[in-house]
């Protein structure tokens, strides 16, 4: 039986892209992932498809599984030789009981190794514009827990220690108590003045702040309704100028945003929206498939070389082409003179990938133009023209450089169904929180989204990358928003945050 180990990944405060690499590369190797409430779901992508993942939970008051429990998994997992992964929100070392959960792995002579994270206890005030620490204000940080064991006899807590340190403090889990532990800090000769700031659900789009001061920052929060998860930081610190409040100055910030494309191609679209402070998630509704006939395809890639012209559609297109190509041949120069024509920026870039270059690629990125740019570049009559396209897709390329005396094929590269497998996720988050806006890259990401049947909000806007798109929307009976000048991702990305307007402006602290 192979040896197991058992990773203690700090999963960070939120954001995903603060996890480490190297609790990524830990996370990629996992058989089994146990995995707490306050980790974002989002990091369980990383690890392989055949790996067990296991909700431990672990928020205040939910606990899924005894701590007890947890640690006899781990060490039970391990011991049956497996690589185990336990991913815990933050630090595991930082009030995460994972030296609890060390202890019984060396007790039980498993193998272990721990990968720090990204506390909230630090990230949380830096996404709300407030550093920890200061040369102007302080030099030493003390970070505390409002949350204790419930089976300790009275507090461990030496609230008169804590009032009389310099410089800031920072108190995770204990939001709850927070009237209990401000008045325990009052009694104990903190200044009432003391600015303070909490920090709710840290490092994600959905994070809020309320600042205030020591003497009032517990009513604020009562009568707010702010609730857990949260980091409350107590200094002047907290009342630094609002401007650095960066991340919830971001244009797109507290937007909630559905992204419709396939689950492989959403990335880029949905990074750049939350790069812009976007809450965006991913409802794939369709994906794509290979050619429906395969040895038909292979054919025409094979004897590509053979004709004048080589036209793409769609990034997709691109990939089952060249894909087809290097299965066949080794070398590029086999695909001979063949000129190549793309409809737009991402297919172009997508055929530069196989470092070919596209020679034609027309200023409005749709069917018509790209016909209309071949016309103009040369006489297309009794030209051999092979078009890279979709099963199902527009013919509109084919239609008119056919009547314009073309010779044309088409490679039917692939084909695109609806997706009912990578999109439970996406759905439930829908129906649980909404959305502000949905956008669309294709006309049939907007009829199998239809075709969920999800109850949509009347507020909820739609978002088109074209015209083509936006002119499939229109026949489905869906409004048109927002649609992109450029017809890309990028393109489509700027025309949101237009919509949207300008930065806002952080609020002054109240309180202060």
């Amino acid at each position: 039986m192979p040896e197991g180990i058992c990773y203690l990944v700090g999963a960070g405060p939120g954001d995903p892209l603060l996890l480490t690499l190297k609790g990524k590369s830990r996370l990629g190797r996992a058989q089994v992932v146990v995995y707490d409430s306050l980790c974002n779901p989002e990091l369980l992508d990383f690890a392989p498809a055949g790996a067990e993942k296991i909700h431990a939970g672990k928020r205040a008051g939910d606990h899924t599984m005894p701590q007890q429990d947890i640690n006899a998994l781990l060490v039970r997992e391990t011991l049956a030789g497996k690589t185990v992964v336990r991913l815990k929100g933050g630090d595991p070392f930082l009030f995460g009981r994972g030296g609890e959960e060390a202890e019984a792995l060396a007790a039980a002579g498993c193998r272990f190794e721990t990968v720090p994270g990204i506390t909230s206890a630090i990230g949380g005030p830096a996404y709300a514009g407030i550093p920890v620490t200061h040369r102007s204000h302080n030099t030493t940080l003390t970070i505390f827990t409002g949350h204790e064991d419930p089976a300790k006899e009275g507090s461990s807590l030496d609230f008169r220690a804590i009032a009389a340190a310099p410089g800031t403090k920072v108190m995770l889990m204990g939001i709850e108590r927070l009237k209990t532990i401000s008045q325990s800090l009052l009694d104990s000769g903190m200044d009432p003045q003391t600015p303070v700031a909490l920090v709710r659900e840290a490092t994600t789009p959905r994070q809020q702040t309320l600042r205030g001061t020591l003497a009032d920052i517990a009513a604020q929060a009562e009568s707010t309704g702010f609730k857990a998860p949260a980091v409350a930081i107590f200094g002047e610190v907290a009342a630094l100028d609002p401007k650095l409040r960066w991340f919830e100055s971001l244009p797109l910030f507290g937007k909630r945003i559905a992204v419709t494309r396939t689950r492989s191609q959403a990335g880029a679209l949905t990074e750049r929206l939350r790069e812009l402070g976007a809450d965006a998630y991913e409802l794939p509704t369709i994906r794509t498939e290979p050619a429906p006939d395969k040895r038909a395809f292979y054919e025409l890639v094979a004897y590509a070389h053979s004709y004048d012209w080589l036209v793409f559609t769609s990034p997709n297109g691109a990939d089952a082409f060249f894909g087809a190509f290097y299965e066949i041949y080794r070398d590029a120069r086999d695909l001979g003179g063949v000129r190549i024509a793309s409809v737009g920026p991402a297919t172009a870039a997508r055929v530069n990938s196989f470092r070919f270059q596209v020679d034609i690629q027309p200023e409005k990125h749709t069917a018509e133009n790209l016909v209309a740019a071949l016309a103009k570049e040369t006489s297309v009559e009794n030209l051999k023209i092979l078009v890279v396209r979709p099963e199902g897709g527009r013919d509109v390329v084919s239609e008119q450089l056919s009547k314009l005396g073309a010779i044309v094929d088409e490679a039917i590269a692939y084909r695109t169904v609806p997706e009912t497998e990578a999109n439970a996720a996406g759905i439930a988050r829908f129906q649980k929180d909404g959305a502000d806006l949905v956008t669309f890259t294709s006309g049939s990401t907007a009829e199998n989204f239809q075709k969920l049947g999800l109850q949509v909000s009347a507020s909820t806007k739609f978002a088109s990358i074209g015209p083509v798109t936006s002119a499939a929307m229109r026949q489905l009976g869906m409004r048109v928003d927002i649609e992109a000048e450029t017809h890309d991702i990028p393109g489509l990305a700027a025309a949101i945050e237009k919509f949207f307007g300008t930065p806002k402006k952080s609020p002054q602290p109240s309180g202060t």
